[in-house]
């Protein structure tokens, strides 16, 4: 009985592979005919004269000087010869397509519009790593963060509004540098007092005087004897190489010391809290929990976003 049951079974699967394979070979069929009746195809075969093919022919005058060019005379690109030009401003008049050009200002040293532009967007691409590493919102940022990690608040408030606080902050430090490098050196760049080089020197310098002046003395002998140079005491004989790494090291140095004295009030809630839970036999339930809505009321009652950003500010002063 269970070897003409299996007998059975196997005759069925066979026919449902036929049927299967019979579907398929119907379909891929009835594809090919779609293809072949539905979709034609049309090749119309066109003729093109060329009369005048003397200047591409590469039968005719291979080594002359318009062999290389493409279409008739009347049908080129070039409307003035190659190597007619006898100035320079018979070469701006020259039509060459396929080029770019870049001019640089008729010659007298300044940037074209063109240029600048080019230099404006590099330094745009640039411009997070000079506003972390130059300016004030290395210190800023750091300890934003540790005040949000003090209160037990993991994403309140969110990154982007601490940024975006940060960035005005910045703002407002970095006002007097920034007003004195426009005037110091954009503005007389832009009249063509002075040329490139000069307005990198003239436009470094406030920034120098503020990262100096935030800068701790061992950080900048730290990196001078790693560079094996000798250093004066003066900001003159600093190079940026070294005084940049200096003021970030300084920053962070700063900045850790500021989130310190942050997370020392709070702390001591967190102690009183776990102290009375455990008091109450309540060993449970996490401290944390209880804690976080005193230290928010604490952090209110005290005014503490004016007093870390007064502070912060006046760090810099």
């Amino acid at each position: 009985m269970s070897k003409k049951w299996g007998e059975n079974k196997k005759n069925i699967f066979e026919k449902r592979r036929l049927k299967k394979g019979a579907f398929i070979a119907f379909l891929s069929v009835f594809l090919v005919l779609f293809l072949a009746f539905m979709v034609p195809v049309t090749v119309v075969a066109t003729q093109n004269i060329v009369e005048d093919t003397k200047p591409t022919d590469p039968t005719n005058s291979r080594d002359s000087r318009e062999s290389h060019l493409t279409g008739s005379k009347a049908e080129r690109t070039n409307v003035t010869d190659l190597g007619s030009a006898e100035s320079p401003d018979d070469l701006k008049e020259l039509n060459i397509a396929n080029t770019v050009t870049v001019t640089y200002d008729n010659g007298n040293g300044s940037l074209s519009g063109s240029l600048r532009i080019l230099i404006t967007l590099t330094l745009i691409s640039l411009a997070p790593t000079l506003l972390v590493m130059m300016t004030s919102f290395t210190r800023i940022i750091v300890a934003l963060h540790f005040t949000r990690t003090a209160i037990g608040t993991q994403t309140s408030p969110p990154n982007l509004v601490m940024i975006g606080i940060a960035l005005f902050m910045t703002l407002f430090i970095m006002q007097p540098t920034l007003t004195t490098v426009y005037n110091d050196a954009v503005i007389p760049f832009e009249e063509g007092k002075m040329d490139q080089k000069e307005f990198g020197k003239v436009a470094m310098g406030p920034f120098r005087q503020f990262m100096y002046g935030q800068t701790q003395t061992k950080d900048v002998k730290l990196f001078m004897e790693i560079n094996k140079m000798e250093w004066d005491g003066e900001l003159e004989s600093i190079p940026n190489v070294v005084l940049i790494p200096s003021f970030i090291v300084s920053e962070l140095r700063t900045a850790f010391i500021i989130g310190f004295l942050i997370y020392i009030p709070f702390i001591v809630i967190d102690m009183v809290v776990a102290s009375v839970l455990m008091s109450m036999g309540m060993m449970m339930l996490p401290p944390t929990t209880i804690s976080m809505p005193f230290k928010i009321l604490l952090f209110v009652l005290a005014d503490g976003w004016s007093l870390i950003i007064g502070n912060l500010v006046k760090s810099f002063y």
